[in-house]
């Protein structure tokens, strides 16, 4: 098959339909970040890269086109200029791509602020958009990376099929639309063994543990994983009578059985450990996403964290392409 990746950051889709077992014999990929495009060469040996996605050549017909496309106008976080943001008015060249291409399937990835942007109308505008492709059927579901691992990340992911191929359906996934696996996969066992106080001998520095006297335990969930260049990290308050909800860009976390927040730069997270609060590491980012353990260490750990921040879930995409495969 023959792979398309735009907006490709460190390569997590094509890692992911690797992993489920897909075989490329030839993989294009679009991205402007030169850090990101360094990573992806590293790993893909034979991928050719093929510019902005604004401008990308002529190439062989892509059988799938993968796009996690910007998110930031989208993104709660963000300052929701939605489809009026020149970031995330890109997808319109990915939509373009796939009207002259006509995949075999393509897959998009975006956040679940997507849904809610300028009252729902982005989101149903990128749909019809997606719809007035003829000869394409469309699915979608909202995935959380906390049934597969400890980091708390819903994402809308929306699957074209040319044709109606088998007819079998990708989603939901799991049984239900979920998979629990949260008991197997706490926080601790996204730890990183080989971390060590050598990290201040590197001009890093370690807080007090005066904001929380609550360590990550077996079974918690950790926050969503931002791009952020904000490099120090803590837990959140800890929480009190007269203080009984988490908050986080207006939405409200109740203390019993729910996940952390989101990781970014401004709410300060992080791991406990004694009298110190760490931010967690690259490794530990890595390991949050599904990547190998330092599969972006060729790059600054500044970059590292931004570019986990960007990726999509190695997991999530893995068990949609595995029923891709059959379907």
């Amino acid at each position: 098959m023959i792979h398309l990746d735009l907006f490709s950051g460190a390569g997590g889709f094509h890692l992911g339909l690797e992993q489920a077992g897909f075989e490329f014999t030839k993989t294009y990929f679009s991205e402007i970040d030169k850090h990101a495009i360094s990573v992806y060469k590293e790993h893909f040996k034979g991928a050719e890269y093929v510019g902005p996605v604004e401008s990308i050549r002529e190439i062989e017909r892509p059988n799938i086109i993968t796009f996690g496309s910007p998110c930031q106008d989208f993104s709660l976080a963000g300052k929701r200029e939605g489809m009026d943001g020149t970031r995330s008015s890109l997808i319109t060249f990915a939509i373009d791509l796939i009207k002259k291409y006509r995949p075999d399937f393509y897959i998009w990835e975006n956040v679940k602020g997507a849904y809610s942007s300028n009252d729902g109308a982005d989101y149903w505008g990128i749909i019809k958009a997606f719809a007035d492709i003829d000869g394409y059927r469309l699915e979608s579901q909202l995935l959380n990376t906390s049934w597969f691992l400890p980091q708390n990340r819903e994402r809308i992911y929306l699957i074209g099929h040319l044709g109606n191929g088998s007819g079998r359906e990708i989603f939901p996934i799991g049984e239900t639309g979920k998979i629990h696996t949260r008991n197997s996969h706490g926080i601790c066992n996204a730890l990183d063994s080989n971390y060590h106080k050598g990290w201040l001998d590197h001009g890093q520095r370690t807080m007090i543990g005066d904001r929380s006297d609550q360590p990550y335990k077996q079974g918690d969930i950790a926050p969503t994983l931002r791009n952020s260049d904000k490099a120090e990290v803590r837990i959140q308050s800890t929480l009190t009578p007269d203080r009984p909800e988490k908050r986080q860009n207006g939405r409200r976390f109740k203390e019993d059985g729910e996940p952390m927040f989101t990781l970014t730069g401004q709410d300060i997270h992080g791991v406990k450990e004694g009298p110190n609060i760490r931010r967690l590491t690259p490794v530990e980012c890595e390991r949050l996403q599904g990547f190998p353990d330092n599969w972006a260490a060729s790059v600054s750990d500044t970059q590292r964290y931004k570019l986990m921040g960007n990726a999509v879930s190695i997991p999530v995409v893995k068990a949609i392409a595995k029923k891709l495969i059959y379907s």
